[in-house]
């Protein structure tokens, strides 16, 4: 299950005049850890300016994130699930949030239900908000290749030398 920490950026960067001005930018990111989603948005941010601090990390829970390829905003909708409690039978309501990136409120708002057409629990759509969300990093497994020392060899070359030779 996914972790997501939304990371706040500050820089400064000269506009038309000539003076310097703030610049404040949010991204999302999948990590395991505060300190892994601090890494990896140094690792990812590149605004042009090559000075930059993370001012701000806040996990940030969602339940499920939908991307499509065109959609320049993302949004985050409030979704409510009706479930029925087996012990007591009364009805109750589970709370979730959704991430979805669309070019506007509507097509948003039916991303979201095409997204969950297949439910078989009754929901509601409460809340849509655009957020300051500008990209969104999620996780990607990266086979990192480790390159062996000059004056090593690996343990399977050593052994079939070894058998070689008796």
């Amino acid at each position: 299950m996914a972790s997501w920490y939304l990371g706040k950026i500050r820089y400064q960067k000269e506009d038309e005049a000539g003076s310097l001005k703030t610049i404040n930018e949010v991204y999302l990111v999948d990590a395991v850890s505060y300190t892994e989603s601090e890494a990896r948005l140094y690792q990812q941010i590149v605004t042009g300016a090559s000075d930059f601090s993370v001012t701000s990390i806040t996990r940030m829970r969602l339940a499920d994130l939908f991307s499509y390829e065109d959609g320049e905003k993302w949004f985050k909708a409030k979704v409510i699930y009706f479930s029925v409690d087996e012990k007591s039978g009364k009805e109750k309501k589970v709370v979730n949030y959704m991430l979805v990136n669309a070019d506007g409120i509507d097509q948003a708002l039916q991303r979201i239900t095409e997204s969950l057409r297949t439910m078989l629990i009754p929901y509601e759509t409460t809340d849509m908000n655009l957020t300051p969300i500008l990209d969104v990093f999620p996780y990607t497994a990266e086979e990192e290749v480790e390159e062996i020392p000059a004056n090593m060899r690996p343990l399977s070359e050593v052994m079939a030398e070894r058998e070689a030779a008796q």
